[in-house]
């Protein structure tokens, strides 16, 4: 279906902006296939919502403040140790946390990347420079060149794997140089692993077995994509930095998850068929959306490793805010990127994989005007 749209200037909208959208549109927010967001279009578990469901009476208490199940269930879903493992009202606070604990003056980050990590470093008075991920090289982030770019000592530097809004990902022995390089000068590494496992193969990209090797980098994840679980701010941190994790823990306020979410999360990290759907789904889609695209001539693709792809416009006289308004008025939000650095010339666009029907209808919205 197609909407009437009102435009009144020029305005930039983030993935869950649908409210936003809706009044700047006039478009209702039900209608709306959230091509933005980046969340598993499977929605949450079937077998979690019942499981809620049954066990609603978990509100009427305090949830255990180590969340000592909880972490045994996420330490046998990733591979860690439960000892290595905090849980955070999402990964926001954990990275608010991490950031006021470390109190770096210098912080490297990698970009283009997610917003909120310079956000927080400004809040703590820290100063912060980009390590700006090159087109040319297809935004693949160079070991040897990141690490000469760290010759000025930063005390952190924050990356993203697999890259938001890029869909590319450093492998394991990547990370370990840059770790090792980090380690030598006293750099501490903070790692989003919130699309790891959305990858290929989760071991492919995720720096969890590099916790037994090294002490000076921290590993951050939540349930918001995966699990398409955003509104219960469940984030986890793991860290082979026992004492910096316990210094952390002491500036968090107690009880930061709720009983519910601590029920939850419990659930989630046991839902074997679920994951396995998702992965499934999200492989298949990946890879015939990823081999249709690089036939087209008007743009650009690169190889995705996360639930999303970025797409480069080549076609003259086509913007990425032209290509946002063309598909929102058929109800298909997708990510305009032109606000993220680097990638400000308005040719960049993004949008996340969802089933396969919408993924076509969306195909076929953008051969209309990139065609």
């Amino acid at each position: 279906m197609e909407h009437n749209v009102k435009l009144e200037g020029k305005e930039h909208f983030h993935g869950s902006d649908l409210e936003k959208i809706e009044k700047y549109f006039g478009i209702p927010k039900e209608s709306i296939i959230g091509f933005g967001a980046n969340v598993n279009p499977l929605g949450i578990s079937p077998k979690m919502r019942k499981k809620l469901a049954e066990n609603m009476d978990v509100i009427t208490s305090y949830p255990d403040p180590d969340y000592t199940e909880l972490r045994k269930h996420i330490a046998d879903y990733t591979g860690c140790l439960p000892e290595q493992i905090l849980v955070g009202n999402g990964c926001t606070e954990l990275i608010s946390l991490f950031i006021q604990v470390l109190k770096p003056e210098h912080t490297l980050i990698v970009s283009p990347t997610y917003s909120e990590y310079e956000r927080e470093i400004r809040l703590s008075k820290g100063e912060v420079r980009y390590y700006a991920l090159q087109e040319a090289s297809g935004f693949r982030l160079d070991p040897d060149d990141f690490c000469s770019a760290l010759a000025y000592r930063p005390q952190l530097c924050i990356l993203c794997n697999p890259n938001n809004p890029t869909s590319t990902a450093s492998s394991p022995e990547e990370m370990r140089r840059i770790l090792a390089c980090c380690k030598k000068q006293g750099t501490f590494v903070m790692i989003d692993e919130t699309y790891a496992e959305f990858a290929p193969e989760e071991l492919s990209v995720s720096s969890v077995k590099l916790l037994k090797e090294y002490d000076n980098f921290v590993i951050l994840r939540g349930i918001s994509k995966f699990f398409a679980a955003p509104g219960l701010r469940l984030g986890y941190a793991m860290t082979g930095g026992l004492q910096l994790l316990a210094c952390v823990k002491e500036r968090q306020n107690p009880w930061a998850l709720n009983s519910l979410a601590d029920a939850a999360g419990s659930l989630m990290f046991t839902d074997t068929d679920y994951i396995e759907k998702t992965r499934k789904l999200i492989s298949s889609e990946r890879k015939r959306i990823y081999e249709e695209l690089r036939t087209w001539k008007q743009i650009k693709v690169y190889p995705p490793y996360a639930n999303f792809i970025l797409v480069r416009i080549l076609k003259k006289g086509v913007t990425s805010y032209d290509v946002f308004v063309h598909a929102i008025r058929k109800g298909l939000m997708l990510r305009d990127c032109s606000t993220f650095p680097g990638l400000e010339d308005e040719t960049f666009f993004r949008f996340c994989f969802m089933m396969p029907d919408q993924n076509t209808e969306l195909l076929n919205c953008l051969k209309e005007i990139l065609d």
